[in-house]
Order: C-alpha cells, then structure tokens, then sequence
C-alpha cells in the first residue's frame, strides 16, 4: 500500500517536472524570439545613429554655408550702401530741373540754361555758370503727350548749385512766366525711394504732434517732448511712430476711465520732484 503510494507520488512528481520542462521549453523560444527582436532593435537603432550622425554633418554644413551666406549678405549691403553713397557724391553739382517744355531751349540748351537760371533763381552768378554737362532724361516725347523729359545740369562749382537748391527748398516751384519749373537735387534711385519713404509719414508726425525735418541726403530728424532722434530707415521711424501711437492710445484710455473728479483733483495737485 505504502508502495502504491509512493509510486503516485513519483508519477506527480514526474508530471510536474515534464510541465516546468516544457514550460522550460517555451521560456527558451520566448528568449530566442526575444534576443532575435533584440538583434533587430539592435540594427535598426545603429541605422538610426548612422542616420543621425549623417544629419548633424549635414546641419553642421548648412549652419556654416548660413553663416558664410550672412557675412556675405553683410558685406553686400555695406558695398551697396558705399555705392549709394557714392552715386550721391558723385551728383553733388547736379541739379535737376522739370518742367521745362522739350524744345524751348533751341538748338543749345547750356546756353539756355545760362541765360535763364539766374532768371529763375534771382541770384547773379559771379563767375557766371560754367557746366560739365547738361542732358535730358530718356528718349524724346512727342508734343502734347505726357509730360517733358527733365534735365539734369552737372556744374562746374560745387556751391553754385547749392545756392540754387537752396532758393527753390525755400521758395517751392519757381516760375518762368507761366512755367512751374521745379529744382531739385540728384540723387540716387535708392536715396529717392528713402526719402519718398519718409514723405509718407508726414501725416503721422504731424498727427503725433512731432517735429522733424528731412536732410539730405535722406536722415529724418525730429523732436518728441524733449528729446531728438535721427532716423536712416524708414522702417525704423515706422517703428518708433507705431510704439508713440500705442503709447497715446493708452493714455487716452487711461484717462477716458479715471473718474471726471479724480482727475480734476490730480490735476490740482502739485508736481512732484523726481530722483
């Protein structure tokens, strides 16, 4: 009986030992499956790096041909605003005058310009006008379309031509008999386009309650409680009237919610010294 027993024991025993075998077994494909999954994981991550590694070179070379595109985006505006500069430089002696109908001056236009500048300016010229060049722009019009081509006048004395230009900023249009002829000096394309730039925030600076004034040959300089500035770029000046304006409208909305009273009291109140 004990026999009989003890073998049942041993056959569990054997059962139980046969199920962890195959539990075993199946621990084992787990972990095969496992390191093959591994392995793989393994692969796909060293392709990543090398993929990695691939773009930060490329990164690298991007940040550095940037950085070379920025100097020389750099180094271009420096050489154009030196060639703006000197376009301007070289057109000191010009003046620029429109208005003038095409033909009116004959068959010699230098002569007529000598003849009717000092006419036009008030200014006797003593030595009389001497030019370099003098040219109309652009091809020829036909009479009765479209208004006649200006002229550029290049003179031989710097001041001459600064005496000019200051008769016509102070006087405007000058008149030679019925003519609006207009003075004006020679600038270059992009000085032209700034100071237009500048012209159109008139409204604004005035709206603003600002002083200013446009100096050759395209600075705007103005005044605002106090305190002056000088202006290059008009999109700085456009800037800086956008930060005013915000500044007003607060305290326009500041003062439109503080009771009518409060601020009758405040005002009475005396100002107080400042650190």
């Amino acid at each position: 009986m004990a026999e009989g027993s003890q073998g049942a024991s041993m056959d569990r025993i054997l059962q139980e030992i046969s199920a962890v075998g195959r539990k075993l077994e199946g621990m084992d494909s787990a972990m095969v499956a496992l390191t093959a999954e591994t392995r793989s994981m393994r692969l796909e991550i060293a392709g990543f790096q090398s993929q990695m590694s691939g773009l930060d070179q490329r990164v690298t070379t991007v940040e550095t041909q940037v950085a070379s595109w920025t100097d020389s985006c750099q180094e271009l505006m420096y050489l154009r605003s030196k060639l703006t500069d000197l376009e301007d430089r070289s057109g000191r002696n010009n003046i620029h005058l429109s208005g003038l109908p095409e033909g009116i001056e004959g068959t010699d236009l230098i002569s007529y310009l000598r003849d009717i500048l000092p006419k036009l300016t008030g200014i006797t010229f003593d030595p009389p006008l001497e030019f370099e060049r003098v040219h109309r722009l652009g091809p020829k019009r036909q009479e009765g379309r479209g208004r006649p081509c200006s002229i550029i006048a290049c003179l031989l004395r710097h001041g001459q031509a600064r005496q000019m230009l200051q008769i016509a900023r102070a006087q405007g249009p000058l008149l030679l008999g019925t003519l609006e002829i207009r003075l004006s000096a020679d600038f270059s394309k992009e000085t032209v386009d700034r100071r237009r730039a500048f012209l159109s925030l008139h409204p604004r600076l005035c709206h603003l309650d600002v002083k200013f004034g446009l100096f050759e040959p395209a600075r705007m300089w103005i005044t605002k409680t106090g305190e002056s500035r000088t202006f290059f770029d008009p999109e700085d000046l456009r800037t800086f009237l956008d930060r005013l304006q915000e500044q007003a409208q607060l305290m326009e909305t500041t003062n439109s919610d503080t009771p009518r009273h409060t601020r009758c009291i405040l005002g009475n109140q005396p100002p107080r010294n400042r650190l």
